[in-house]
C-alpha cells in the first residue's frame, strides 16, 4: 500500500473523499511559512494519545502566532467520525492543521483569528516489527528557539530536517543522528531517540532545541512502570558508540531498532523487544 492511497480531508465544514486542495496562494501559510500539524496513528482498531496529539496542535498554533480555532476534544471527535471511513485493519496516519490565512498591518506576522484548519486521513502502513534504520552523522543541527519555532511542530522546521536525511542517503545510510547548538545528541532527523546500557535507558534530556515527543513520554513512563531505570541526560556520539543498543520513538512507528550508527552495529536488544512490546499493550488496552 503506496503513502496517500487512501484519503479523506476534512476542511471547510465538513469531509471530503481523497486529497482537498485546502490552500489559496495568497494565504500566509503559503508564501510565508505559517503552518503547523500534528501527526497521530491508528492501527489495529485504536489511535493511542490521540487527546494529546490535538492538544498539541493547539500549542504549537499558539507558537507560531496563529489563532488555533478547534477545541482539542472537538477535533477527537471529528477525527473519529473521519476514522469510521476506515476498516479497523487500517493503518492510518492522522495530520490536523493550522495554517494562518491573512497577515497583519505588516503582512509577516499572522493575522489574530484568521487561521485555516483542516484534519488529513491517509492511509500508510506501520512498519514491520523487525524493521530497522542504520544511522551516521551531518554537517546540519538542531536549531534553537532564539532562531526558530522550535517549541512548535511547523512546518517551515522540516526542510532543515529533509537536507540531513539528503545528507546521509548519500552516504548510503538511512537517517541522521542529529545534534544540537552545543554538539550533543538531540534526536534523529525524524523521531527521538534512546539508548540502552548495561540494562538501563538513556535519552537526550529536553534541552529546547526539539519536540519531546508524545511517543517518546509513553515509553518513559512504560519503562519507569516495569521497574526499568530511565535516565534523561545529556548524550555524546561517543555514548551511542559504547551502546548495548539504539532504538527511536516516534509516531509513524513508535519503536524502531537501529542496526548501525556510523559504523558501530547493534542487534535489536531485549529492551528495545520490550519496549515495542509495552506500547502495543497500552495501545490495544485503551
Amino acid at each position: 500500500m503506496a503513502f496517500g492511497s487512501t484519503i479523506r480531508t476534512y476542511f471547510n465544514g465538513k469531509w471530503h473523499m481523497g486529497d482537498e486542495p485546502i490552500m489559496r496562494a495568497a494565504d500566509h501559510g503559503a508564501w510565508l511559512g505559517s503552518s503547523v500539524f500534528d501527526g497521530a496513528r491508528f492501527f489495529e482498531g485504536v489511535s493511542p494519545d490521540l487527546w494529546a496529539h490535538c492538544d498539541r496542535v493547539n500549542r504549537s498554533a499558539e507558537a507560531l502566532m496563529l489563532t488555533p480555532t478547534m477545541k482539542t476534544d472537538d477535533m477527537v471527535a471529528l477525527m473519529q467520525e473521519g476514522l469510521a471511513d476506515f476498516a479497523a485493519t487500517s493503518a492510518v496516519y492522522i495530520r490536523p492543521m493550522y495554517w494562518g490565512l491573512d497577515g497583519d498591518t505588516t503582512a509577516i506576522v499572522p493575522k489574530e483569528n484568521s487561521t485555516g484548519f483542516a484534519i488529513c486521513l491517509e492511509e500508510f502502513p506501520m512498519a514491520a516489527p523487525t524493521a530497522s534504520v542504520t544511522l551516521t552523522t551531518t554537517q546540519f543541527c538542531r536549531p534553537v528557539l532564539e532562531s526558530s519555532v522550535v517549541n512548535a511542530k511547523a512546518g517551515c522546521l522540516y526542510p532543515n530536517n529533509a537536507r540531513m536525511l539528503a545528507e546521509v542517503r548519500q552516504k548510503g545510510y538511512n537517517n541522521a543522528l542529529v545534534a544540537d547548538a552545543l554538539g550533543n545528541v538531540a534526536e534523529s532527523a525524524t523521531a527521538n531517540v534512546f539508548m540502552v546500557k548495561d540494562g538501563e535507558i538513556f535519552t537526550p534530556v529536553p534541552n529546547g532545541t526539539f519536540l519531546s515527543g508524545i511517543t517518546r513520554a509513553r515509553h518513559i513512563k512504560n519503562l519507569r512502570a516495569d521497574g526499568f531505570q530511565v535516565h534523561e541526560s545529556v548524550l555524546s556520539f561517543d555514548d551511542f558508540r559504547a551502546a548495548d543498543e539504539v532504538f527511536m520513538s516516534g509516531n509513524m512507528a513508535k519503536v524502531t531498532a537501529v542496526s548501525e550508527f556510523d559504523g558501530t552495529h547493534y542487534q535489536m536488544g531485549p529492551i528495545t523487544k520490550r519496549v515495542r512490546e509495552m506500547y502495543w499493550d497500552f495501545a490495544l488496552s485503551r
